[in-house]
C-alpha cells in the first residue's frame, strides 16, 4: 500500500485508509480478485467432462493419515466458502455466461427477480451481493 499512497500523493500521516487510496485509483481489493479467479476456475472445471485428469484431481481425497491438528483447507473448501459468502450456486457454474456474469459483477436474471440486478459489493466488509432496481 506504499506505492498506492505514492502514486496519490498522501503521506503516511495523512492516515488515510486503504480502502479510499484503492477507490482513488480504482484498484480492486486482492481478496476480492482472488475469490473472482477461485471462481472462474471452478466455474472451468465444472463444465469440464467427467473424464478430464483436472476434473478428477478437484475430486480426489488422498490416502493416509493426516498430521496432528487442525486439518489444512482444501481448495474446494475455500471456493465453498467463496460461493456461500457471494450466495451463488453450484448450479450456476454449469451455465458459462450467467456463471461469467455473476462472479465479475453483475446479472440481469429476469426469469425471476422482477428487473432487479445482483451487484458484488466490496465495501469495509466482506464482499457480498446487493440487489439493485434495473433499467
Amino acid at each position: 500500500m506504499r506505492m498506492v499512497g505514492l502514486m496519490c500523493g498522501v503521506k503516511l500521516s495523512d492516515k488515510l485508509a486503504c480502502a479510499q487510496l484503492r477507490d482513488r485509483l480504482g484498484l480492486e481489493d486482492v481478496v476480492t480478485v482472488l475469490q473472482r479467479d477461485r471462481l472462474r476456475w471452478y466455474g472451468h472445471v465444472l463444465r469440464k467432462d467427467d473424464s478430464e485428469w483436472v476434473k478428477k484431481c478437484m475430486e480426489f481425497v488422498g490416502e493416509g493419515v493426516r498430521p496432528r491438528g487442525r486439518p489444512k483447507r482444501t481448495w474446494k473448501e475455500v471456493v465453498e466458502g467463496d460461493m456461500k459468502s457471494l450466495k451463488l450456486k453450484k448450479e450456476d457454474a454449469l451455465v458459462g455466461g450467467k456463471w461469467r456474469r455473476l462472479i465479475r459483477g453483475t446479472v440481469e436474471d429476469s426469469d425471476d427477480s422482477g428487473g432487479l440486478m445482483c451487484q458484488i459489493v466490496s465495501g469495509t466488509g466482506s464482499p457480498g451481493l446487493s440487489w439493485i432496481k434495473g433499467p
